[in-house]
């Protein structure tokens, strides 16, 4: 097999501020989800965007985490969460969860269930991974939960919420492209 060959990189390698960084990132859209936890720890959640499957054997994801969000410590104890990944009429769900307002509003503004970790299940998301938290890495402001999947839970509702352009978008199946 032959090898391709690229024009290297002349110019110097710039200075990516946080902005640009965060403006770039901003034009990755994805899935937005509700974390959750309950246990020794406490009860908790946030919203999230940054999940990704790893492997399905075993069936294991990550999330990343900031670690200045209320739920971090309760996450680390209680050892298990739950990804909730929200379909298109959670928006004040995501909102709620995405803000420094308490428990009892977050978890009010839904109905939930227990899973077998013991995290809370949103009922009608569009699918839950109920996880065990296996492994943790910390890179900056971050921190990268490796999860084994438990239980996977969902309603079958085919229009999610995406986030893309820092707003909420549909994404179902009417806006499928043709391969």
């Amino acid at each position: 097999m032959g090898s391709l060959a690229f024009e290297p990189y002349a110019e110097p390698l710039p200075d990516i501020s946080q902005k640009t960084y965060r403006d770039a990132m901003a034009r990755l859209g994805s899935a937005v989800h509700v974390i959750t936890t309950d246990g020794p720890g406490g009860a908790g959640g946030f919203t999230a965007s940054a999940v990704t499957s790893v492997t399905d054997t075993p069936p294991t994801v990550l999330v990343c985490v900031n670690t200045s969000v209320s739920a971090f410590a309760a996450l680390r104890e209680n050892g298990v969460l739950c990804i909730n990944t929200l379909g298109s009429r959670h928006r004040e769900v995501s909102r709620l969860f995405s803000e420094k307002v308490g428990l009892e509003a977050r978890f009010g503004s839904a109905r939930w269930r227990t899973g077998t970790t013991g995290a809370p299940i949103l009922a009608d998301a569009v699918v839950s991974f109920d996880c065990r938290i296996i492994d943790e890495k910390s890179i900056g402001t971050h921190s990268v939960f490796f999860c084994e999947v438990l239980g996977l839970p969902h309603d079958g509702e085919e229009e999610a919420l995406i986030y893309y352009r820092r707003a909420y978008h549909r994404l179902g199946s009417s806006s499928r492209m043709e391969n």
